[in-house]
């Protein structure tokens, strides 16, 4: 069960290369890889605009 809850949830945008925090309070959560800026986390606003997981999750590189 814990596997289908991950699935449902989709990929963490919080270990993404693609992330990106801005210094807007209205918009503080951004995604290069698809161009925006959101309220919300990235992988929400995709899910709830197509109906699909992000596709476009890359872990971010180890430091």
């Amino acid at each position: 069960m814990a596997v289908q809850q991950k699935q449902q949830r989709g990929p963490n945008c919080m270990h993404c290369r693609f992330l990106q925090i801005t210094w807007e309070p209205e918009r503080p959560y951004g995604c290069r890889a698809f161009g925006f800026k959101s309220k919300r986390i990235p992988s929400l606003e995709v899910r709830d605009a197509s109906g699909e997981q992000c596709l476009r999750f890359a872990p971010k590189r180890p430091r």
